[in-house]
C-alpha cells in the first residue's frame, strides 16, 4: 500500500503512480540553459529559436526519446501551455501605447493591412491545401502576429491539438530563422534606407528575437524602427484572440463542459494590463529589464516543450504541404510589408 496525492489517498501495491510535472520541467529548464549557451556562443541565433530546435532534437535523441514521451511529458506539456501564457503576459511590458502612436497613423494602417493580408491569405491557403486540424489558423497567426507566442496564445483559446501547435511552431521558427540570413542580403538590392529596412523587417519577420537579429545588421536606426513596428503587430494579439473566442462561442468550441469561453482570456487580460502599466512609465528600467529576461526564459521553456512534441515521421506525411504553405506565406508577408513600407515612407 502506498500513499499519493495531496490527501494521501491509499494506492494498491503494484499500481503505477502517474509521473508529476517535475521531471519534464527540469528537462525544459536544462533545454533553456543549453539554448542560452548557444545564443551566447552565436548571437545571431535567438535563444527562442535554439530552444525549439533543442526540443525537437530531444524528442528524437535515442537515450532521451523515451523520457520525453513518458515520464517527462506532463511537465513538458505544462511548460508548453502554462509557461507560454505567463510569457505572453510579460510580453506586454515591451509595448507602450505612446511608442505605437508615435509611429504615425500611416504606419499603423500599413501594419494593419499587412497583418490582415498575411492572416487571411495564409489561413485560406492552408485550408485549400487540406492541412489538418488547426494548422492553417495557427500558422497564419504565427506569420501575421508574433511567431510562436501568437501560436501558443491562439492554440490555448482554441484548445488546439498539441501536434498541430508543435508543427506550426516548427515551421514558423524555421522560416523566421531563414529570414535572419536572407533579409539583410536584400537590403541593398531593394534600395531601402536603414529606417525603411528596419520597418520592413519589423512588419515581415515573425518573432521579436528574430526581428532584432535581422534588423541589427543595418545599425541602430533600423533596429529601433524594426522593434516599434514589430511591437505594433504584437499589440494586435489581443483583438485577434478576442475575435477567435467569439468564433469559438458561435461554434461551441474551446469551452470545457459546454460552457462559454471568456471573451478575453485571463492571460490576454494580463497582457493588456502589462501594456497599460508600461504606458504609465512608472516601472524603472531595472524592473523592465528583469521582466524581459523572465519573459525570454519562460517562452524558451514553453518552446522547448512545444518542440519536444514534434514527431518528424508524422510531420513528414504533411511535410510537403506544410513547407509549401510556409514558403508561400513568407512571400506574402515579405511582399505585403515591402509594398507597405514604400507607400508610407
Amino acid at each position: 500500500m502506498a500513499l499519493v496525492g495531496p490527501r494521501l489517498r491509499p494506492v494498491a501495491a503494484g499500481t503505477r503512480v502517474p509521473p508529476g510535472p517535475l521531471p519534464g520541467l527540469a528537462l525544459a529548464a536544462a533545454g533553456v540553459g543549453v539554448a542560452l549557451l548557444v545564443h551566447l556562443a552565436v548571437p545571431a541565433v535567438p535563444m527562442l529559436t535554439a530552444a525549439v530546435v533543442l526540443g525537437v532534437a530531444a524528442a528524437h535523441t535515442p537515450w532521451l526519446r523515451a523520457r520525453v514521451r513518458g515520464g517527462c511529458r506532463p511537465g513538458l506539456t505544462l511548460a508548453a501551455k502554462r509557461l507560454m501564457r505567463v510569457g505572453v503576459v510579460l510580453l506586454g511590458l515591451k509595448l507602450s501605447l505612446s511608442d505605437v502612436l508615435g509611429l504615425g497613423w500611416s504606419t499603423v494602417a500599413m501594419v494593419l493591412a499587412v497583418v490582415a493580408a498575411t492572416l487571411g491569405g495564409t489561413w485560406w491557403l492552408g485550408r485549400r491545401m487540406g492541412l489538418p486540424g488547426d494548422q492553417p489558423v495557427l500558422i497564419a497567426t504565427g506569420y501575421a502576429i508574433c511567431g510562436a507566442s501568437a501560436i501558443g496564445a491562439v492554440g490555448a483559446v482554441r484548445d488546439s491539438d498539441e501536434d498541430d501547435a508543435a508543427t506550426s511552431v516548427a515551421l514558423v521558427t524555421l522560416c523566421g530563422t531563414l529570414a535572419i540570413a536572407v533579409l539583410p542580403l536584400l537590403h541593398g538590392p531593394l534600395g531601402l534606407s536603414d529606417a525603411q529596412f528596419g520597418r520592413w523587417v519589423g512588419a515581415g519577420v515573425h518573432d521579436v528575437g528574430q526581428v532584432v537579429a535581422a534588423a541589427q545588421t543595418a545599425g541602430p536606426a533600423a533596429l529601433g524602427e524594426a522593434v516599434l513596428v514589430k511591437l505594433m503587430r504584437v499589440a494586435l494579439l489581443a483583438p485577434l484572440v478576442a475575435a477567435l473566442v467569439l468564433t469559438a462561442r458561435r461554434r461551441g468550441r474551446g469551452a470545457p463542459e459546454g460552457g462559454r469561453p471568456p471573451l478575453v482570456p485571463l492571460f490576454v487580460a494580463g497582457f493588456l494590463a502589462m501594456v497599460a502599466l508600461r504606458t504609465t512609465g512608472v516601472l524603472p528600467a531595472p524592473v523592465l529589464a528583469g521582466a524581459g529576461t523572465a519573459q525570454e526564459l519562460l517562452l524558451a521553456a514553453a518552446l522547448f516543450g512545444l518542440g519536444s512534441a514534434v514527431h518528424l515521421p508524422t510531420l513528414s506525411r504533411t511535410g510537403a504541404r506544410v513547407a509549401l504553405l510556409g514558403l508561400t506565406a513568407w512571400v506574402i508577408v515579405a511582399a505585403a510589408s515591402y509594398a507597405g513600407v514604400l507607400l508610407t515612407t
